[in-house]
């Protein structure tokens, strides 16, 4: 959270920079009379509109609120920084929020790690490049060199960095010296688990597609144990990483129903049409900051 001091009172609209900026406010505190109020009074003496206010409340579970509201300021850019630290000092202290405010105008930065399968990173590429993810795709990482051409064909910077057993702890260090700069990873079927000291290292900030509806099936070849099973549907589960194995918080599911009829590769080809749909849908809710996470759980405002 912003820390630094400053003048509280907002600065006038700088009429030599009449351009109108949006930015998101995310807030999760203790739910309490008077938080929409409050922060609506905030933004109106800035001089903002307000585009959109979703809020969600669990006063019957131990009473957690939390907003997202979009508004639109006239040199927000310009200003932001008065108005972070005025709303710390103010707003945020009254009611103890946890917050954060991105400026809508600087794309968050993504970076891809993927292995040998291709549909979910090519699905991604390619809303990137029709301007159907709001992010910037800087670069791509992979265990294997397959993937090169494909990813280069988009314009994007491609990585080949080998993993093996003796190698784990110098690669990870490699990727994350290559990821710096990015806000968000994807592991876009990135087939290694990633240790907890690189984890921890990105907290909330990494997103994984699980080949399977979490919490059933977890770990390698969801779609046999789903055969094994007799399963009815076969699904995909996109979540955030944490230092245990596919258990972090889920921001997205889906599922498709299947009969006895189908084969494991079957299941394995429905199921990959489900993977990146569901993946797409979760990062496009990270980059538009529409998730909140709440413990071991999201809040997403879709």
């Amino acid at each position: 959270m912003p820390t630094k001091k400053t003048n509280p009172t907002p600065p006038a609209a700088d009429a030599a920079n009449p351009a109108t900026d949006t930015a998101t406010l995310l807030i999760k505190c203790k739910d309490q009379a008077g938080i929409v109020q409050a922060v609506s009074e905030f933004t109106h003496r800035y001089g903002a509109n307000i585009i959109t206010l979703d809020q969600y409340s669990t006063a019957h579970e131990g009473g957690q609120y939390f907003m997202r509201l979009e508004f639109a300021l006239a040199g927000l850019s310009d200003i932001i920084d008065n108005f972070e630290a005025s709303f710390a000092h103010t707003v945020a202290k009254r009611y103890e929020m946890t917050w954060r405010l991105h400026d809508n105008a600087i794309k968050t930065k993504v970076g891809i790690l993927v292995s040998k399968f291709d549909h979910a990173l090519l699905d991604l590429l390619w809303r990137h490049q029709r301007g159907l993810l709001d992010c910037e795709i800087t670069s791509v990482v992979s265990n294997h060199n397959d993937l090169r051409q494909a990813v280069e064909n988009f314009g994007i910077t491609f990585h080949h960095v080998p993993v093996t057993k003796s190698n784990k702890a110098e690669a990870e260090a490699e990727i994350h010296k290559l990821m710096q700069g990015n806000d968000l990873l994807v592991l876009a079927r990135y087939m290694q688990i990633l240790s907890p000291d690189f984890v921890s290292r990105w907290p909330m900030q990494i997103i994984n597609i699980h080949h399977s509806f979490l919490p059933a099936f977890v770990g390698a070849d969801p779609y046999r144990q789903a055969y094994d099973k007799g399963v009815k549907l076969i699904g995909a589960t996109a979540h955030y990483v944490t230092e245990e194995l596919d258990q972090g918080p889920i921001i997205e599911q889906d599922v498709q129903r299947v009969t006895h009829r189908q084969s494991v590769p079957e299941l394995r080809a429905i199921g990959r049409d489900v993977e990146r749909n569901v993946l797409a849908r979760a990062v496009n809710w990270h980059v538009q900051n529409r998730v909140i996470v709440a413990g071991n759980k999201t809040v997403v405002f879709n």
